[in-house]
């Protein structure tokens, strides 16, 4: 039998999404903040660290060695190494980090040649790097918080993981291993573990900025008792509970679970509530790092 094969009709392009314009205040308010932090790691590294021959990892790490080496001004080293990276950053990441990342480094290199004259805080090599690292590590999460970067390690990171098992801070952490061992033949070695010191506190400082200081921690409860700790976590935390429906995985047994959101702070109390009403509820907690919208927000306990 002979049929007719017909071709389906075409499908009309469907028309592209408008781009999300971001309002102008926010985009003002990221600019202020991707400003601020870069200043602080401009502080950091020409009235802390460098005057103490203490570097950083990454490109920053490599223009410090540089400049000592050459003479020549910071702020070149770091603008000039670091656009390689952002003109891939550009093509692979998108515009907009692009754009926040050349302002925060343009910041900070503008930041470092206006602060070289000045005095360092400090002469002392133990406040020199830990309160270097602070700062360093508090204006770095504040950039990246904001959707920038100041560093071309990052954005090379960020690309390797894509096609590695690797993640973005194992591959910073190796590449700084060898910039770090590098700062030991240029300032010498005792210089070199106080840039291991001074970065590790920026590195922690950096996830401190990022997460804040209060973690949010999700929170899964599963028993018998599931009403009376709901009602508890309701009255005696402030915090809003979802009930979802399980099923025992043994017994096929109907079970109500508990999901909650709560702060760091407040997980003593959750366990303790917990344990008043069923010492065998299974508590599940763990981190996360971010929380946006539903009712998070604490009520008001009366």
């Amino acid at each position: 039998m002979n049929e007719k094969l017909t071709k389906p009709p075409a499908r009309k392009p469907s028309a592209p999404r408008a781009h999300h314009k971001r309002p102008f205040s926010q985009i003002l308010l990221r600019t202020f903040f991707i400003i601020f932090g870069a200043v602080m790691v401009a502080v950091a590294l020409e009235l802390f660290l460098v005057p103490n021959n203490i570097t950083d990892g990454g490109i920053t790490g490599i223009s410090v060695m540089a400049s000592y080496l050459s003479g020549w001004k910071l702020g070149i080293f770091l603008f000039i190494l670091n656009l390689p990276f952002l003109i891939v950053g550009y093509k692979q990441i998108g515009k907009t980090f692009a754009l926040s990342t050349l302002l925060g480094i343009t910041v900070l290199s503008i930041g470092t040649v206006l602060l070289h004259p000045v005095d360092a805080f400090v002469t002392d090599t133990l406040l020199a790097f830990v309160f270097g690292g602070i700062f360093l590590g508090v204006g770095t999460g504040i950039v990246i918080r904001n959707g920038g970067s100041l560093d071309g390690t990052e954005i090379i990171a960020i690309l390797v993981s894509r096609k590695t098992p690797f993640s973005v801070g194992e591959i910073v952490m190796f590449v700084n291993l060898f910039i770090l061992s590098g700062a030991g033949f240029v300032f010498g070695w005792d210089r070199a573990l106080f840039s291991i010191l001074a970065y590790y506190i920026a590195y922690k400082m950096i996830d401190v900025t990022i997460e804040g200081m209060n973690e949010s921690k999700s929170v899964w409860i599963i028993s018998d008792q599931i009403d009376d700790i709901g009602n508890a976590i309701l009255d005696r935390l402030g915090r809003g509970v979802t009930y979802l429906a399980g099923e025992g995985g043994f017994t096929g047994d109907p079970k109500k679970v508990i999901f909650c959101v709560i702060t760091r702070l407040e997980e003593a109390k959750l366990k303790e509530i917990v344990n008043q009403f069923d010492d065998n509820a299974f508590l599940a907690i763990g981190n996360i790092h971010d929380v946006k919208g539903g009712r998070f927000k604490k009520k008001d306990i009366h």
